[in-house]
């Protein structure tokens, strides 16, 4: 295989045929450039879209109320579902799958906040303290909302960044201990945070649910529950979910097929769908860069057999004075693996350049981010090119080892 003679040979063949050379391996460098421009743009729309699911855990399911839509047990459609603390209370105590859990109670009112003189308008979350580990927040200053917050029924909120930066403005660069207003309400700022869910989220601040109640008279009136499963598999948090449903449907009087009723939202069952989905976009793509690969390697096949034809004569005389077969079949094998190789590096090497260039070039975009191949793709590439251009040379390689040197010589 290192043979310098060979290798001599073959590079000498290729430069008495530099467009003819050009032309076969620019299909093949086309093919993995396409290959590659698809794969990454693909992975580019996954990340965009992968990454609008950021903001909470994967594990993760809200629960909301809703209004019945099917009569139940002489009772109208219509019903407005009420949740309430004892809802929260039965779910946290009944399931073991539930690692964390909160709810929510959130009113119409005027969301005008204030520190000393600067005002905005923010949304204001009233939770639990497990909301934190769901919402996937990381707090940067302070701390998050906890239990004695929640049971003494203290006036605290944590902010998020986007809020500290908008009310305290440089004037004191630490907003924890500080008061803002709330619907002129004190609140004690405990903690500031960051939230990958987007700008939206980082303008929100979190009060404890228990004083939301109190103060906004709310009751005990909840609006939705949301909770995390820890380790449980997809089909325990199926019957966990199932479980909870006939819960409800049983304390609120509704039909459980009733869809309307409640509300969920599974994060994990709509992230696997979207995995689904890129994972067939992938297979797909992976077929027709393949398709187009292989039509390359049937160009460099076919220019390899014209190849050999016309050194007939040459290996004619080669067998004549004792080449083996196997050195014949290696030059034509080596040369083939040669073109298509080179060409697919090249190929693949433009190909990373232009995701490079566009990803550092392209503006922000929600469903488009990051459009990258991984290292696995590219050396699947690469050993892809090494096989391509394997087969591309068997079939002349063959019919060159089955010339008889009589027949070649007197060729004309």
């Amino acid at each position: 295989m290192f043979d310098i003679d060979i290798w001599q040979e073959i590079l000498s063949t290729i430069r008495k045929n530099k467009l003819r050379t050009f032309l076969t391996g620019f299909s093949v460098a086309w093919g993995i450039f396409m290959l590659i421009i698809l794969l990454g743009s693909g992975n580019g729309l996954q990340n965009g879209v992968l990454d609008m699911f950021k903001g909470s855990v994967n594990n993760a399911i809200w629960i909301w109320n809703g209004q019945t839509s099917i009569p139940y047990k002489g009772l109208k459609p219509g019903r407005h579902i009420n949740f309430t603390n004892e809802d929260y209370d039965i779910i946290k105590s009944s399931f073991e799958e539930i690692d964390h859990i909160s709810a929510r109670y959130w009113r119409m009112m005027d969301n005008t906040v204030s520190y000393k003189n600067e005002y905005g308008n923010f949304s204001i979350q009233s939770a639990h303290p497990d909301y934190g580990y769901i919402k996937d927040v990381r707090v940067i200053e302070g701390r998050f909302l906890n239990n004695i917050d929640l049971y003494k029924y203290r006036k605290v909120a944590a902010i998020g960044k986007l809020v500290k930066d908008a009310l305290f403005k440089g004037k004191d660069t630490i907003a924890v201990g500080k008061y803002i207003k709330i619907n002129s309400i004190p609140f004690k700022v405990v903690g500031v945070f960051e939230d990958d869910g987007g700008d939206e989220e980082k303008r929100r601040i979190y009060i404890p649910i228990y004083t939301a109640q109190k103060i906004f008279i709310g009751g005990n009136k909840i609006n939705q529950v949301s909770f995390s499963y820890g380790d449980a598999t997809e089909q325990e948090s199926t019957v966990l979910l199932e479980s909870i449903k006939k819960l409800f449907a049983s304390r609120h009087q509704f039909d459980i097929n009733d869809k309307r009723a409640i509300n969920i939202w599974n994060k994990a069952e709509q992230v696997k769908q979207f995995k689904n989905l890129f994972d067939g976009i992938k297979i797909f793509i992976w077929i027709i860069g393949i398709g187009t690969i292989i039509a390359g390697i049937v160009g460099i096949s076919n220019i390899m057999i014209i190849v050999v034809k016309e050194r007939n004569k040459e290996i004619g005389i080669r067998k004549a004075i004792g080449a083996t077969p196997w050195s014949i079949i290696s030059l034509v094998l080596f040369e083939s693996v040669l073109i298509t190789s080179f060409a697919g590096y090249m190929g693949l090497v433009f190909g990373i350049g232009l995701l490079e260039l566009i990803s550092s070039l392209l503006p922000e975009i929600d469903f488009f981010k990051n459009p990258e191949v991984d290292f696995k793709v590219a050396l699947s590439a690469t050993i892809l090119l090494i096989i391509s251009g394997g087969l591309a040379g068997i079939i002349p390689a063959k019919k060159a080892a089955s010339i008889k040197p009589i027949e070649a010589l007197r060729d004309e």
